[in-house]
């Protein structure tokens, strides 16, 4: 193996030194808290998973995926989101009881870069799965939980943005001439491309009321006052009613600082056949999450039960809470094979009272001061203090 190779790491794979590793532990153990208080228990799935299942289901591209093949010839991937292998487990496993399952999880997950450009191929998430629940208020749940979550971390300048997959749909659909336009159409706005969308629009020659409601609506829809403005686009159905009554519930559960409607929003999870939400916080430059309803996925698992859920990216809930420090009350202590039993007790005396401490002797290390620059605190037996 060359010298470089060996201290090269795959593409899109990230090394966590202990500093971030401790951070990132305090994110986990602040959201796992939070979300039991919330009746929600959490989950382990395995990393691999079988293509056919949950890599096909995934709504996460082929190139994307890390496949792998088993001895007996099947094709496995590594786990890319976890929404569907919970789908996978709830569908088999936990909804025999024909009650809401509260799932909750912390777990890395895998996508494959196709070239190196700043973004891990691999990542954790936090988040958690509603299943079993098809109510306005199973969404108002998931949503409100979002909030308290990012709060939780102490994040201030935040907002949710919430639309509904078969509201957008039916604005495309009635105001092109095909399918393969409406699809054109939808995929600019999961790119968030509203140039592109506007120069597709008038691409397609359409009749001109349609294209001049289309670019009317693509003003208004991305920063709605209330959902009724969004009403002269629509024609009456049960979505837009759905959508009236969630942001009621939100609004009465005093949550409406941190809410905003975008019936824009479309998501590449292609499984999200209803509301949808993403997470923006400054300091961020990408969502910090997203979530929504995914009832079309538990069909794929052969069920008929309602879910929805949301998946924060840990690494960017990092970047957007204020500056962590972890207090650690560490000591280190030094010791030479003389002292070893007197040094060895005043360990267990400090560790006793909830210390941190390294026990460290003192032939085992070429640079004293720079271990001992880590520590605060530092106690020395050595035989010149005996």
């Amino acid at each position: 193996m060359s010298s470089i190779k060996m201290f090269e790491k795959p593409l899109g794979m990230r090394d966590t030194l202990p500093e971030i590793y401790e951070k990132l532990e305090l994110i986990r153990s602040t959201g796992r808290a939070m979300l039991r208080e919330r009746g929600y228990d959490f989950i382990k799935t395995p990393s691999v998973e079988y293509y056919d299942t949950v890599g096909k289901a995934s709504a996460i591209s082929d190139a994307r995926l890390f496949k792998l093949v088993d001895s007996q010839g099947n094709t496995l991937v590594l786990r890319p989101d976890m929404t569907t292998p919970i789908a996978r487990v709830a569908t088999s496993k936990l909804l025999k009881e024909k009650i809401p399952q509260r799932l909750a999880y912390f777990a890395n997950v895998f996508r494959a870069q196709q070239r190196e450009g700043g973004r891990p191929a691999e990542f954790d998430q936090m988040g958690i799965e509603l299943i079993g629940d098809n109510s306005v208020y199973a969404d108002a749940e998931v949503i409100m939980t979002a909030i308290d979550l990012v709060k939780a971390y102490q994040i201030t300048d935040f907002k949710v943005t919430i639309g509904h997959a078969g509201v957008l749909s039916c604005i495309l659909k009635d105001y092109t001439e095909s399918d393969a336009q409406a699809d054109d159409l939808n995929d600019l706005l999961v790119q968030r491309n509203f140039v592109g969308f506007e120069e597709a629009v008038l691409a397609f020659d359409l009749p001109k009321t349609k294209s001049d409601a289309l670019l009317a609506y693509i003003a208004d829809a991305i920063s709605l006052p209330s959902i009724e403005a969004i009403e002269k686009y629509v024609r009456k159905n049960d979505a837009l009613e759905y959508m009236r009554n969630l942001a009621r519930i939100l609004d009465a559960a005093g949550y409406e600082e941190y809410i905003a409607f975008d019936f824009t929003l479309s998501s590449h999870m292609s499984y999200y056949t209803g509301m949808l939400f993403e997470v923006f916080a400054s300091g961020s430059g990408f969502p910090l999450g997203n979530g929504g309803r995914y009832d079309g996925l538990m069909q794929h698992f052969g069920s008929q039960a309602g879910a929805t859920g949301f998946g924060l990216r840990v690494d960017r809930v990092f970047e957007a809470m204020p500056k962590i420090n972890v207090d650690k009350d560490e000591v280190l202590v030094l010791f030479t094979a003389e002292r070893f039993s007197e040094a060895l007790q005043a360990v267990q005396q400090l560790r006793e009272q909830g210390k941190q401490v390294t026990f460290q002797s003192y032939e085992g290390i070429e640079n004293i001061d720079a271990l001992k620059a880590h520590f605060k605190i530092v106690n020395e037996y050595n035989s010149r203090e005996a």
